[in-house]
Formats: C-alpha cells, structure tokens, sequence
C-alpha cells in the first residue's frame, strides 16, 4: 500500500477550519462592524458575539498544538485559544503546508463556530436579511480561500435553511463562486421551514442536480440533533466519557438521515443528486439499510412497493459516507454498498482526527483492500464528486 499512497493525490473529505477573528469585521461597513460576529472578552474568556449575543467560544476549535501534537479534547475545545492551536487550523497558507507535510492533497472544509451545518447563526440572529448576510458573508470569505488555493481547500457553502427560496438562490450564487457542494442543517423545520421530506424542497434539489453541487449532511449540523448529544450520556458518566458517547452516537445518528432520505421520495425525483453523510463513519450502514427494508417490508410495504430501488440501491447510486478510523469491517462495507461509494477523512483539528501522520492510519485501515479499491476511497471517488 506504501506505493499506492506515494503515488496518489490524497483528497481528505472532512476537515475544519476555525474561523478567522476578523472573518466578519473586516468584509463589514463601518456603520455593521459592532453588530456583525466579532470577538470580545467575556468575564476572561474570547468569545464571539453576534449583536450583543455570545455566539460562541472563540477558542481554537481543536486538539492539535502548534507543535503538530494532539492533546486531551476537553483541553483543546474548552482551554485553549486561538493561540494555541496549529496555525493550520485557521491559516489557509499555513493548512497547505501542513497537508503538503502530511501527504494530503485536498480537503472539504466545514464550519465551526456557525454550527456544523450553519444552525449556529439562528440560533442568535433574529433579523433573516441581517442573518442571510452574515451566511453569505461567510460563502464569499470561504470562496476566496478556495480560490487562494488554487482548489486544494474545498470549503462547502452553507445554505440558509430557514428559508427554501433563498436556499435556491445561494446554491446558485455559491456555485457561480466555485463552491463544489453546498452544506445544509438535516433539521431546517428547526427554523421554521418544512422538513426535507417535503416536496417543498424539490426546487433546491433541481439546482443542485443540475450545477452538480452534491449535498452535505455533517453529523449534528442541526439544534436537534446537538440537543441529543447533550442527552446521550447518562448524567454520572465521567466528562470525557460523556463525549465519547456523545461522538459515538452521532456518528449513528446521521442513519435518521440517510433512511428519511431514502423513504422521502427525493432520490427517485432527483436520480442525478448526490448526498454525503460526513464524519459518520461507514460500518453501520449495511445494517441500517438492511433494516431499513426489512421494517418497510413488515410496517410500510405499500410505500414500499411504491420505491423505484432497494435501500442499497439508492445509496449505491446517489449517497456517500466517509471513513477514517475503521479498521475491522471496511471489506465488508465495499461488499454491501460499493466501492464507490466511500471517502477518506481525517476531521483535522477536531478531537477524533487523524493527526499527526494520517497516512499511517490509513495504510493499517485500509491493508485489506485491494490497490484499485484503496485509490478509490483515497482520491477516486471524492475526486469525482468534487469536479478536480
């Protein structure tokens, strides 16, 4: 495998990167600067503020040092700041020479302080044009990042979710920016618009199949499902056992997304739209969708009969999921749902990633695969998805 990894260019499907303190005030006017996300002492600690409301912790989003060393999450997600953590967290230059470092080649970039699938911002943001352009400020500083790149960075664009119509619009817009996929809340009825089993939706998936932008659903990108991480552990467990849990679960939890998905209706409207499951892991979906048949079978077998597909045919034919921490079950995943179907990741900086040396782990994980299919995983399939 040693050979097929030194000749491949490595594409890491989900990564972060922390926003920069001024990602917001210096794209403002003058007159917006005090109201747009910025960064203030609160009682000692950085913190971001959104018109006079606490955002969030303006830390340094993850547990790897500046040394290129991994320390405790609880350390790194709640002690340190920006300071602490490796410039490639938030430095687009300074990321590029970590991947050129660690043999990475490119990697989709997803949010953090806006909420993984930009929920954060509604959260605190009543006023919709004030919040839209706060979204769309974001789109345009991660457009220019990609493009700074020379498209190694792929930052997905977020869509604002409260609204289907203006969703429309900024896949468009995104897309004539360079975006390659666009990142959305699995829970968008969390901010008052319908559910995405709703035909109400069909325009957004329309634009999406037609500017090939697939679709991103990032485990707890929606108040929802953050509300069941907060729930998953019992409330005894030892805190750096509760986030264990928490992340275990999920990782689970993006299969109430896929199996909506699937039983909506959208992928037999919309046979050319591509869906990804990000940082979910992939061992559990031959399971989920085996189950999923089996209880349409016994609970629902005339909408059933009604789907054009098997379970694991729609995600053969339209849905990804990304692995970076299997080991035991890959072979079998390829088996049961195809070996284009897969990507590789790392979640730098966050607290489960790779770091410091990826490939390593990616040599013992994937030792079982056969080189063509190893190739697919590591840079075939998502080079593909994303147009490179």
């Amino acid at each position: 495998m040693t050979g097929t990894l030194d000749q491949l260019q490595v594409i890491d499907a989900d990564t972060h990167l922390t926003e920069a303190h001024d990602l917001w005030t210096s794209r403002a006017p003058a007159a917006l600067k005090d109201r747009v996300p910025h960064v203030e002492d609160v009682e000692g600690v950085a913190t971001w503020v959104v018109e006079g409301e606490v955002l969030g912790r303006a830390g340094g989003g993850g547990v790897i040092g500046r040394d290129g060393t991994k320390i405790n999450a609880q350390t790194g997600l709640f002690e340190w700041t920006i300071d602490d953590i490796h410039q490639g967290a938030y430095d687009p230059k300074a990321r590029l020479e970590m991947m050129d470092q660690v043999g990475v080649w490119a990697e989709v970039l997803f949010p953090n302080v806006i909420g993984l699938g930009g929920q954060g911002l509604s959260e605190v943001v009543t006023d919709l044009s004030f919040r839209l352009s706060l979204l769309q400020t974001y789109n345009d500083a991660m457009a220019e990042i990609q493009a700074g790149s020379g498209d190694r960075l792929l930052p997905m664009g977020v869509l604002p979710s409260w609204d289907v119509d203006a969703c429309v619009k900024e896949a468009e817009r995104v897309a004539a920016l360079g975006h390659r996929g666009v990142n959305i809340t699995s829970d968008p009825q969390d901010q008052g618009s319908p559910d995405l089993a709703s035909r109400a939706w069909d325009p957004l998936w329309e634009v999406c199949s037609a500017l090939e932008l697939p679709i991103h659903f990032h485990i707890g990108a929606s108040l929802t499902t953050m509300t069941y991480f907060g729930t998953y552990p019992w409330a005894s467990q030892h805190q750096d056992t509760a986030l264990a849990i928490g992340g275990t679960l999920l990782f689970i939890g993006n299969a109430r997304v896929v199996v909506n998905i699937i039983t909506s209706g959208l992928l037999d409207r919309h046979p050319t739209l591509k869906v990804v499951s990000v940082e979910s892991g992939c061992g559990w979906i031959p399971f989920i969708l085996e189950a999923l048949e089996f209880e349409m079978h016994e609970n629902a077998p005339k909408q059933l009969a009604k789907m054009a597909l098997r379970p694991v045919e729609y995600f053969r034919r339209q849905m990804y999921a990304t692995t970076w921490f299997e080991r035991n079950n890959l072979p079998h995943v390829i088996e049961a749902v195809g070996e284009d179907n897969i990507m590789f990741e790392t979640d730098f900086p966050h607290p489960t990633c790779l770091y410091p040396d990826p490939l390593k782990t990616a040599r013992e994980n994937m030792r079982d695969l056969t080189p063509e299919v190893q190739r697919k995983i590591l840079h075939d399939n998502a080079a593909k998805l994303y147009r490179l």
